[in-house]
């Protein structure tokens, strides 16, 4: 994604005209390495189709798409101009942001730049800026606006008095982020306001983050109460949304509020007025609604003889006009959003209806149809039938991704989905409700009884099952559904997919994974509408084979029967794949749709470490197979009772064997396993279970448990490494096209160094003389260890802990390329082989049809490890390797062969890892890594190690 950046901002600049503007920055973008000659001519002929002023002294000049064969590189320019350029259009610039873009990236900047058009004294401010840095700070600073949507909107509260009603508001304020504890406590010591027309006002501006507006509406009717609304205020981004909740007010309409569904109350303090025509329809042009979609939009809404306005349907904001261009672009309406059109008088109902009809047209772009709610759905009311799939060819591995370790080989037993058929539609809406409220209980009576069954992460997992099925926003969303016709089981399906679609549209793609929860429980209840039970399980042992098993059907299992799991879709960090990690059942997911075409009761082998599948083995591949597994568990067996010994390979070699942790808790099991250390202490743990960010004292509690537990042990501790799939509410990074390629790592803590600097502080004051290593993540070259190697020292130079290395993560390919210059200022290496995988191969670790061949026995990926490894002991330096594949069975002798010091793996791992590299022999091993090193594929690299391992 195209930044602004200071070292492209050139100041004080003057033009003959705007020809000589436009030449100046063309010579801009070809002095910069950005385009070649011919894209300077682009420009103008660009200006000759429409003008590119902006608006507020700014212009935006960039090449027509037939012009892209000039650019050498995405980039851009800023060239100000103090006494400003009379434009053609003749308006006044002041500033050019001169864009070369090999593709629509420049649409991003577009949309970023549309909040500055309406701020008053901008292009003065541009004009007379000195400093490079002032210019991007007035084009990066977005208005605020306060949150108010559907998630803030809470109905049904069984609540007796205005108290309870704040409790309720606040706290969803900040269940979603927008506020913190304090600010909880002071809206509960403040008494609520009346404000007339039965609605209540509690307020407060202490701990909001994101100012926001919430209403929550009593079950019940309470006396003189309607519903209470809760304000979390911040600077004057509240303002607007307060205006338009007091302009209700005058109007007399307070009390009709209590009594609207949650769309219609969204519009009306939307500023939507109730005589108002509105027409919804989803955005499905491939890049949501860009500069060239919304031109033709809004040429269509200055065609109608009345305004229009839009507005995003999931979002607090007030509609904008239609027929304005950088408004219109503002909203940055993506594909699948929803966009509301409103206008009032005569022929409005037209004038919505032409609009609507225009953006479902495509606006002169292809667009593809969304997704099918029929396809998710389990259900076959579908009017188009689906190609049969062919089943895999017998023994014939399926690659696909390792979710849980172990090896199984049983008959499959294939859980299809059962068949839902239902009515879509029903005239009776308060009997639909009534059943579905019924079923929704029948549903809830079933959970409980699975908890109370369980323990540990199943009955935690299904405990969250219960908190979704008991979330009124689903109810009331299916309730809404049945009052416009659907049935019970269409409106609730309706509810449930929309939710999961949502959740699944996360860039963090862990929260994404759980829609699969939200569909467990929607088929759940489904099923109690429809009568429908899942088929019962054989009652032999048996591998079960589905398209993606919820974590109820995980909590179903029975682990005396089940020998495995494989699934079609999912991923290694969905809730399916950590229950089965937790109930021991190895499992592999994200096999393709062809599995589901298996005949039960064929016979199957499933690796889970190496994430194979293979039907119908023939006699010698079973015989090999059976012969692993029981290898594998008598080495279990061994490798546990010799846990507390030292990994030595037969000709006297040793590699440490430590543990990673996600949590300090888990340290001392991991002592008890036998783990010589902690290779890995994922430190961001303690900040995503926070609010806010933890402050010294907080974080020095929780690295002493993990110092106490360990004695004196190394723990090895990653400093923060979040961003990219791992956000933090109250750290937001501004939307990125590629979050693994953007702020994330070292590169994101150094932008608050005083986060960073807090940490350091805390490990090194909890370690006090026992042996700790601080690792940074996501270094690419020895200048960004550098800086963070001078917050380090400024902090150790006042606490003084004795025993401390400073070392940095390998994950970038650059960091391994750079490893000679590097070894000379670090006192280690640590080898996510995890990124350094996907960012080698360019194979995205969590692709659903991808991910299998995102394999770290890749040769490139070894290559790389060699390098850093040679490297380091060049220097006298150690290196460890953290990621997944210092446990692969297959890896262990290839690292152990390249030279790596130390394996850090999970906890449960460390007893076999150690028993394994106990096999070894270390010239056999370098040997082994040589060889595998003249390969050229991953598959190869399998295929040999396979061959010379069994």
């Amino acid at each position: 994604m195209l930044t602004l950046q200071s070292d492209a901002v050139s100041l004080n600049r003057h033009a003959e005209g705007w020809r000589d503007a436009l030449e100046q920055a063309g010579r801009a973008l070809v002095d910069g390495g950005l385009a070649e000659q011919g894209y300077g001519e682009a420009l103008f002929e660009r200006e000759q189709q429409s003008s590119t002023w902006l608006g507020n002294g700014i212009a935006i000049p960039h090449g027509t798409p037939a012009s892209r064969d000039y650019v050498k590189t995405t980039g851009l320019r800023l060239l100000q101009f103090p006494q400003g350029v009379e434009w053609h259009d003749g308006n006044r610039v002041h500033l050019l942001v001169t864009i070369a873009a090999q593709s629509d990236e420049h649409l991003d900047i577009l949309r970023r730049l549309t909040h500055v058009i309406d701020r008053e004294g901008v292009a003065e401010k541009l004009a007379a800026a000195d400093d490079p840095e002032e210019v991007i700070a007035l084009l990066s600073k977005a208005p605020v606006e306060a949150r108010f949507d559907g998630d803030t909107i809470i109905s049904k509260v069984p609540a007796r008095s205005t108290l309870e009603l704040a409790a309720v508001a606040a706290s969803r304020l900040n269940q979603l982020g927008c506020v913190d504890t304090t600010f909880l406590a002071d809206v509960l010591a403040s008494e609520p306001v009346a404000l007339g027309q039965q609605l209540w006002l509690t307020r407060s501006a202490t701990g909001v983050a994101t100012p926001a507006l919430a209403l929550a509406l009593p079950e019940s009717p309470v006396e003189g109460v309607a519903g209470l609304f809760c304000l979390a205020e911040s600077g004057d981004g509240h303002r607007a949304l307060l205006d338009r909740l007091i302009g209700v007010l005058e109007e007399g309409r307070g009390e009709e509020l209590s009594r609207l569904s949650r769309e219609a109350l969204l519009s009306r303090l939307s500023g939507e007025s109730a005589s108002a025509e509105t027409a919804k329809v989803r955005v499905r042009n491939a890049h949501g609604l860009h500069a060239r979609p919304a031109k033709q939009l809004v040429q269509v809404a200055r065609n109608q003889p009345l305004a229009v306005r839009v507005r995003l349907a999931d979002g607090g904001a007030e509609p904008v006009s239609a027929a304005s261009l950088t408004k219109v672009i503002g909203l940055g309406a993506r594909r699948g959003q929803m966009l509301i059109f409103s206008a009032e008088g005569d022929g409005a109902r037209e004038a919505v209806d032409a609009m609507a009809e225009a953006l479902r047209g495509g606006l002169g772009e292809e667009v593809a149809p969304l997704g099918e709610t029929s396809d998710a759905r389990p259900s076959r009311n579908r009017t188009t039938p689906r190609e049969p799939v062919p089943a895999p060819q017998a023994d014939t591995p399926l690659a696909a991704v390792p979710a849980s370790p172990g090896m199984a080989i049983a008959p499959v037993f294939v859980m299809r989905p059962p068949e839902f058929h239902y009515e879509e539609t029903a005239a009776d809406p308060a009997r639909q409700k009534s059943r579905l409220g019924e079923a929704i209980g029948e549903a809830n009576t079933q959970l409980a009884g699975m908890i109370a069954g369980s323990g540990g992460e199943v009955a935690e997992i299904l405990s969250m099952h219960e908190e979704m099925l008991s979330d009124p926003e689903l109810e009331q969303a299916a309730g809404e559904a049945i009052d416009e016709g659907a049935s019970a089981e269409a409106g609730w399906w309706r509810a449930i997919d929309v939710a999961a679609r949502a959740q699944e549209a996360l860039a963090d793609r862990l929260l994404a994974e759980r829609a699969a929860d939200l569909r467990d429980v929607g088929r759940r209840v489904l099923g109690n509408l429809c009568g429908v039970q899942m088929p019962d399980p054989p009652d032999h042992p048996y591998i079960l084979v589905t398209d993606d098993v919820g974590p109820s059907d995980v909590a179903r299992l029975d682990t005396q029967r089940v020998r495995g799991i494989l699934t079609a879709r999912g991923g290694a960090t969905s809730h399916s794949a950590i229950l089965a990690r937790s109930l021991g059942i190895p499992a592999v997911v994200g096999a393709g749709e062809s599995i589901m075409a298996l005949e039960n009761g064929v016979e199957l082998i499933l690796d889970g470490e190496r994430g194979r599948a293979i039907p119908a083995p023939n006699s010698e591949r079973r015989a090999r197979t059976e012969l692993s597994i029981r290898e594998r568990e008598k080495l279990e067996r061994e490798a546990f009772e010799v846990r507390f010994e030292q990994a030595v390979t037969e000709d006297g070699h040793r590699v440490e064997v430590a543990a990673n942790l996600g949590n300090t808790a888990h340290a001392e099991d991991a002592v008890e396993r036998g783990a010589e250390g902690v290779g890995l202490l994922r430190t961001e743990f303690i900040f995503m279970a926070h609010p806010e960010a933890p402050d010294l004292d907080t974080q020095i509690a929780e690295y002493r448990r993990a110092f106490d537990a360990l004695g004196d042990r190394p723990l090895v501790a990653r400093t923060l490494d979040v961003g990219g799939d791992k956000p933090l509410d109250y750290w937001p990074v501004p939307p990125e096209d590629n979050p693994f390629l953007g702020l994330r790592g070292i590169r994101l803590a150094l932008t608050r160094p005083e986060v960073l600097e807090t940490q350091i502080r805390a490990l090194l004051m909890a370690a006090e003389s026992r042996p700790l290593r601080i690792m940074f993540p996501m270094v690419k070259d020895v200048e960004e260890f550098h800086a963070a190697k001078a917050i380090f020292d400024r902090v150790q130079a006042e606490v003084a802990a004795p025993d401390v290395q400073l070392g940095v993560m390998i994950e970038v390919p650059s960091c391994a390329l750079l490893a000679p210059s590097l070894a000379e200022h670090v006192d280690f290496f640590s080898i996510g082989t995890n990124d350094l995988t996907q960012y080698t191969l360019a194979i995205d670790r969590g692709h659903s049809r991808l991910s299998a061949q995102a394999d770290g026995l890749h040769p490139a990926v070894l290559a790389l490890i060699r390098m850093t490894v040679a490297a380091a002991h060049a220097r006298g330096r150690w290196v460890g390797v953290c990621g997944e594949l210092g446990s692969d069975p297959q890896a262990i002798p290839v690292l152990t062969g390249l030279g790596v010091d130390e394996l850090s793996v999970s906890s449960r791992q460390v007893p076999l890892v150690k028993q394994r590299i106990r096999r070894l022999s270390l010239d056999r091993s370098r040997a082994l890594a040589e060889r595998v090193l003249t390969l050229s594929t991953a598959a190869e690299v399998r295929a040999l190690l396979e061959e010379e391992l069994t």
